[in-house]
């Protein structure tokens, strides 16, 4: 079944048009997820919307309401929300482009594939994909999406585009905020060196398959082991800190395992440009 689009509307490159759809690029309904439960019944539990004057009341006949004051709210409703018509509610306007080093990868957040609809707008899609990868360039446009406007970072990814929605510049806290108490400790040469070496031994190509979600596979394994009646824990002893007197000889040993337990590298393949998303340190 194909995915439905998070969204519909135009991308607008000055006076170039076309209509295209957002999929979510991302999926996480794979994962073990939980309903609450009553224990005494075990039947699930349903959330009741409910008036603490009237009693329980139907999600459909709620508005929303924006608190100005304690216990006083500006309601609206589903048309309120409709008069609020700006450009970019239906159109992801490019407005300008940068080079991808020039955003930092904390303002980087969800991924959406951006797909031209089949017909004539298929054409103006190619112009402002093609134009786009010759220049190289990350587009910067704005569109209204989930209840707000989100600036939108769009790049060339095959035959589509990929648009990062980027996070607002005070949604982003200050590392000052948390990097200005961390003591300053001049860190010995020599174990410097044998970290790097550490690293060095670790060092291969990133591969996304490779990471296993090592949780959720622990979940469904007790899932099955209640399924039969049965009891599982699964338990996993906490690291003790490495201390000063011994961290050294913890860096030797590290040395040793890395050289031990190293998978050999990947062969590089021939260069080819990268589909992957380059970001800033």
């Amino acid at each position: 079944m194909a995915a439905r689009p998070t969204w519909q509307g135009h991308l607008k490159l000055s006076l170039v048009t076309c209509p295209v759809a957002l999929y979510t690029a991302t999926a996480s309904n794979a994962h073990v997820s939980f309903h609450l439960i009553n224990p005494e019944t075990h039947n699930r539990i349903r959330m009741v919307p409910t008036d603490p004057d009237t009693g329980p009341i139907e999600r459909s006949d709620l508005v929303k309401g924006y608190e100005v004051a304690k216990d006083e709210y500006v309601l609206f409703d589903d048309a309120d929300f409709d008069k609020v018509k700006l450009e970019t509610t239906r159109t992801i306007c490019i407005d300008s482009f940068v080079d991808e080093d020039e955003i930092d990868r904390l303002y980087w957040d969800d991924p959406f594939y951006v797909v031209p609809e089949k017909g004539v707008g298929a054409e103006a899609f190619a112009v402002i994909r093609d134009a786009m990868k010759s220049a190289g360039k990350i587009a910067i446009g704005t569109l209204v999406l989930r209840g707000r406007e989100r600036q939108l970072a769009l790049e060339v990814r095959g035959k589509g585009l990929v648009a990062y929605s980027l996070r607002a510049h005070d949604e982003v806290r200050p590392a000052e905020d948390y990097f200005d108490d961390i003591p300053s400790v001049k860190a010995d040469k020599d174990m410097v060196e044998i970290a790097s070496r550490i690293i060095a031994q670790k060092e291969t190509d990133f591969d996304p398959t490779d990471f296993k979600d090592r949780y959720d596979e622990a979940l469904r394994e007790m899932v099955k082991a209640k399924q039969k009646g049965g009891k599982s824990v699964v338990e996993a002893p906490e690291p003790d800190d490495t201390n000063v007197i011994d961290l050294m000889e913890a860096l030797r040993n590290s040395l040793k395992g890395s050289a031990t337990d190293a998978k050999p590298k990947k062969k590089a393949a021939a260069k080819k440009k990268p589909t992957t998303r380059k970001t800033a340190a």
